[in-house]
C-alpha cells in the first residue's frame, strides 16, 4: 500500500439485466448521470434493476440498496427520481454475511422506509442466480478500480541501517511539521489525482463500451440491410431474366401472328376483289328485295299498333266507370260511418250518464268544471269559451288572462321591439284581469296612463 493513498468505503452502483450484473458505476458517475451529463442509450426505454452497494478497502461488501431505475427513449434517467440511498442503507436491516459480517441490505420485503417499498426489489437467492453472490464477484473483480488496504510486508534484517551516531540529534519540531504537513497535502493530492484519472478511465471505458456497442449494432443493421439488398437484387434478376424469356416468346409469337395475319389479309384482299367483281348485281337483287321486306313489315306493325290502341281505349273506359262507381261507393260509406259513429258516441254518453259517470275537467280560473251532458257538444267545440263563460268573461279576455297567468311578465314592447318581459304580479281571478294594467309592470303602467290622459 502505497504511503501517499489512504484506503476509505467506496460507494458504487451496479445494473442487472437478464444475464447479471451488466454495467457498473462509482456513486459520483452515477450522480452526474441523473443529473443528465452522462446517458445511457444501451438502457433507452427501460426500467433497470440497480443496486447501491458499500465497498470497504478490503473489497467486501457493507451494504446493499435494491431498487428500479427507468430511462427514457434517449436513455437518460429519471428526472424526478429521489431515493435516500445512503439514508436506507444506513438504516437498514441486517443481510447474509458475504465476508465482513452480516451486511445491512434494504430490498422490497426488507424497507427501513415503507413509502419506498413500491420503488424497491428483491434480490434471487437461488443457488444458481444468487445475486448477492454476484455482487461480491463484481466486487472482490474491481473493475471499479478501488484503492485496496493491504497489509506492509516485514521488513528483513540486512536490510535494516544504522544511522550514524553523530546524527543522533533532536529532531527540529518545527522542521518536522512542515515535512509532515507536505507529506500529508502531498498524499492527499495524489489521491485526488489518482481518484479523477480512475474516473475518467471508467468514463473513458464507459463511452468506448458504448460507441462499440453502438458500432456493433450499426453494423449488426448494415449486415441485415445489406442481406435485403442482396436478396432483393436476386429477386429482381430473376424476375428480369423471366420477364427477358418471357418477351422472347412473345417477340416469337408476335412474329408469327404477323406472319399469319399478312397472308390472312393477302387472301381477304383476294376475296374482297372477287366479291367486288361478282357482288354488285347480288347486291341489286338483294337491295329490291329488301325494301319489299321492309315495307311488308311496317304496314303489318302499323296495323297491330292500331288494334292495341283500340283495345287500350276500351280498357281506359271500363276503367273510368268503375272508378265512378268506387267514388260514389265511398262517400255513401264515408256518410254510414259518420252517422254511426255520432249515433253510438250519443249512446255511449247517455249509458255513463245514466250509471252515475260525473265528467270533470280542470281549467285555469275556473277549477275543476262538471260538464253536464246536454253541455258536452258545445265543450267540445271550444273549450276555452265554455272555461271562460263560467269565469263570466269574455273568450278574449280569458286567453289573453291564461297567458299572464302561465308566464306572469310585462309584455309591453320596448323601442328595440323586444318584450319587457319584467316579473309581475299574478293575477289568479280572470275577472279581475285588467288587460294594459295586470299585464304591465309599474313603469308601462304610467305610460299607458299618460297616454289615456294626453
Amino acid at each position: 500500500m502505497s504511503m501517499q493513498s489512504k484506503p476509505r468505503m467506496v460507494e458504487a452502483v451496479m445494473f442487472f439485466n437478464e444475464r447479471g450484473i451488466c454495467k457498473e458505476m462509482l456513486f459520483a458517475e452515477f450522480e452526474a448521470m441523473l443529473d443528465g451529463v452522462v446517458n445511457l442509450p444501451e438502457f433507452a426505454d427501460q426500467q433497470m434493476r440497480v443496486a447501491y452497494v458499500l465497498i470497504n478497502p478490503r473489497l467486501l461488501l457493507r451494504s446493499v440498496v435494491f431498487f428500479y431505475l427507468d430511462f427514457d427513449e434517449k436513455g437518460q434517467a429519471d428526472g424526478g427520481w429521489n431515493m435516500p440511498l445512503r439514508h436506507l442503507a444506513e438504516r437498514a436491516g441486517r443481510g447474509p454475511d458475504l465476508g465482513a459480517g452480516p451486511i445491512r441490505l434494504a430490498c422490497r420485503s426488507q424497507c427501513p422506509v415503507s413509502w419506498h417499498q413500491m420503488h424497491m426489489w428483491d434480490p434471487s437467492l437461488s443457488p444458481g442466480q444468487n445475486d448477492l453472490v454476484l455482487l461480491r464477484d463484481a466486487a472482490k473483480r474491481n473493475t471499479l478500480g478501488i484503492l485496496v488496504e493491504e497489509d506492509a510486508p516485514p521488513v528483513e534484517p540486512q536490510r535494516l541501517q544504522m544511522a550514524p551516531e553523530d546524527t543522533w540529534y533532536a529532531a527540529d519540531p518545527s522542521r518536522d511539521v512542515a515535512e509532515k504537513l507536505a507529506a500529508q497535502m502531498d498524499s492527499e493530492h495524489r489521491l485526488k489525482t489518482a481518484q479523477l484519472i480512475k474516473q475518467q478511465r471508467l468514463r473513458i471505458h464507459s463511452l468506448t463500451q458504448q460507441h462499440e456497442d453502438e458500432l456493433a449494432r450499426s453494423k449488426l443493421a448494415a449486415e441485415e440491410q445489406q442481406k435485403l439488398l442482396l436478396a432483393e437484387i436476386q429477386a429482381l434478376r430473376q424476375t428480369l431474366k423471366q420477364q427477358e424469356e418471357r418477351h422472347s416468346a412473345l417477340k416469337s409469337q408476335l412474329a408469327a401472328q404477323a406472319d399469319s395475319f399478312q397472308k390472312g389479309r393477302e387472301e381477304m384482299t383476294r376475296q374482297l376483289r372477287a366479291l367486288e367483281r361478282h357482288g354488285r348485281t347480288e347486291a341489286d337483287i338483294l337491295r329490291a328485295q329488301f325494301d319489299g321486306e321492309l315495307q311488308a313489315k311496317v304496314a303489318a306493325a302499323v296495323v297491330e299498333h292500331k288494334e292495341q290502341i283500340a283495345i287500350r281505349d276500351v280498357e281506359l273506359a271500363y276503367r273510368n266507370e268503375l272508378d265512378s262507381q268506387m267514388q260514389a261507393e265511398i262517400e255513401r260509406l264515408r256518410q254510414e260511418r259518420d252517422r254511426l259513429a255520432s249515433a253510438s258516441g250519443d249512446q255511449i254518453l247517455e249509458r255513463l250518464a245514466k250509471l252515475g259517470v260525473v265528467f270533470v275537467v280542470y281549467h285555469p280560473g275556473a277549477g275543476h268544471l262538471t260538464i253536464p251532458l246536454q253541455d258536452i257538444a258545445r265543450y267540445q267545440d271550444n273549450p276555452l269559451a265554455y272555461a271562460a263563460a263560467k269565469c263570466f268573461v269574455s273568450e278574449a279576455q280569458y286567453r289573453q288572462w291564461l297567458g299572464h297567468y302561465q308566464q306572469p311578465t310585462c309584455e309591453s314592447r320596448l323601442p328595440s321591439g323586444e318584450r319587457c318581459a319584467t316579473p309581475v304580479e299574478r293575477v289568479d281571478s280572470p275577472s279581475r284581469f285588467v288587460a294594459g294594467e295586470s299585464n304591465c309592470c309599474a313603469r308601462h303602467k304610467a305610460s299607458n296612463r299618460l297616454r289615456t290622459v294626453s
